[in-house]
């Protein structure tokens, strides 16, 4: 009977040793594309801490003056089959550019046509797929000599390209057009097409069985579900607003869905069933955007668009369990496990931005469904104010408030919507979420036309 609890002891160091080993290596790497420093962001799963940044280009606001060299609004990232080799993509340059994954050195480049969006190696390493969103094909890439080879004709936007695990197919995803193009990877051809809800489709996952593929439709907050066998439609998700990418991880024996819904701030995670259920909600920091599951599905990885960073989620208990400062609006987020020496941060330069600070605006009229946030970066002498709001009246005129200086203006779109940035000296603004305002310190507003702000005339407000 004494034997019992040092056994007892025994078998729950056992377990917490394996689960230990479970978890993510020194070896392992996350990695994060920073639209706004034109950075990639290495972190170190293991330690949950940023090991540097590759410096693709110069940060804003300085890739406004005439460019000749590096790249502008790092993006997309892909890798190869046996995780030697990342991509990253540049829509403001039009670059792929190669990076080798244990010495963070870039080994190749090339660029491409208007705008791509992300790229993929084939199945079999020996292809780069990259989507040209700015026009209507997939430029093929040779990953050994960085040379255009070849394009396939899409539908108009493509906007990311996944391939089945035997090579047979691929399926591309549409910016500006409501249908996914199946592709015959050996002819380069389309050969189906299938309609969906949206024309504003920016991701796409496979389930870890590959028997489905999962889509975002990031304009009206949507998750839609083809059989890859049948390439039909089974199924459409209400996921949210601003729905951005998503994620797989197994947990306790089940497959589950990870999506990242950036205008809740949020992740919501869904079962496989026939019947999609909604099973936790799990709040994060500003504006998720890209979501990735370590290979063991112990953690998953997501990118804060608007909290400069990525947050890690323990998917046993569906909350954060980490917070990693990381580049400026981070993009797509990619895990890869066995890539360099432990604790390595060979050609990374320390981090090279601060932190953001974010701000709620709300409607300003009872009723309203008018909605809205900010983001204020600091850039040395200036700052960075971006503005995203919606629902507002569309086709129509606002200005930007800070306090009672007007520092910008935008137009909204026929939705109702509009994003924009402003360059300039603020120092003191608005109240973050949950804090008090600082002594002296100005609140933004979005008025309509050009009056000053007040009750009647504001929107939104902080």
């Amino acid at each position: 009977m004494k034997m019992l609890p040092r056994l007892l002891v025994l078998a729950g160091a056992f377990a917490a040793a394996q689960a230990a080993l479970a978890l993510p290596s020194h070896s392992d790497r996350v990695y994060t594309a920073d639209q706004n420093t034109n950075t990639v962001s290495v972190f170190d799963p293991s330690s949950n801490r940023l090991l540097g940044q590759i410096v693709l280009g110069n940060e804003r606001p300085d890739v406004l003056s005439p460019l000749y060299r590096g790249e502008v609004n790092v993006h997309g990232l892909g890798f190869s089959p046996d995780h030697k080799t990342l991509i990253a993509i540049s829509n403001g340059s039009n670059s792929v550019t190669f990076i080798d994954t244990a010495t963070n050195k870039v080994k190749g480049k090339t660029y491409v046509g208007r705008s791509p969006h992300e790229g993929f190696f084939t199945a079999d390493g020996k292809e780069v797929w990259v989507v040209v969103r700015g026009e209507d094909y997939i430029s093929v890439i040779d990953p050994t000599t960085f040379k255009e080879t070849g394009r396939i004709p899409t539908a108009v936007g493509p906007g990311m390209v996944q391939f089945l695990p035997d090579g047979t197919l691929a399926f591309a995803v549409s910016s500006f057009t409501p249908e996914v193009d199946v592709i015959d990877v050996k002819a380069h051809k389309v050969i189906k097409r299938i309609p969906v809800v949206s024309p504003f489709s920016p991701f796409l996952q496979f389930t870890p069985d590959f028997k489905e593929m999962w889509m975002t439709h990031k304009d009206v907050g949507k998750v839609t579900r083809i059989d890859t066998r049948t390439q039909a439609v089974v199924g459409v998700i209400d996921t949210g607003f601003i729905t951005n990418h998503l994620a797989f991880a197994k947990v306790g024996g089940r497959v589950l869905a990870y999506v990242t819904v950036g205008g809740e701030n949020v992740v919501k995670v869904y079962t496989l069933e026939k019947e999609a259920k909604l099973v936790a909600t799990i709040p994060t920091g500003a504006l998720p955007h890209g979501i990735w599951t370590s290979d063991d599905s112990s953690r998953v990885y997501v990118g804060l668009e608007n909290g400069d960073g990525a947050e890690v989620i323990d998917p046993a208990t569906n909350k954060v369990v980490a917070h990693m400062p990381g580049g400026q609006a981070p993009q797509a987020l990619v895990y890869l496990s066995h890539v360099a020496a432990p604790g390595s941060a060979e050609n990374l330069k320390p981090r090279v931005n601060g932190d953001s600070s974010n701000i709620k605006l709300k409607p300003v009229a009872a009723g309203s469904e008018a909605k809205g946030f900010a983001v204020a970066r600091p850039l040395g002498v200036v700052d960075a104010i971006e503005v995203a709001v919606f629902k507002l009246k569309p086709a129509n005129a606002y200005t930007v408030w800070l306090g009672s200086q007007q520092i910008g203006a935008l137009r909204t779109d026929a939705k109702g919507n509009a994003d924009v940035t402003m360059i300039g000296p603020v120092r003191n603004f608005g109240m973050a979420a949950g804090a008090q305002p600082a002594p002296g310190a100005a609140h933004l507003s979005i008025v309509e036309g050009t009056a000053q702000p007040s009750a009647g005339a504001s929107v939104l407000s902080d």
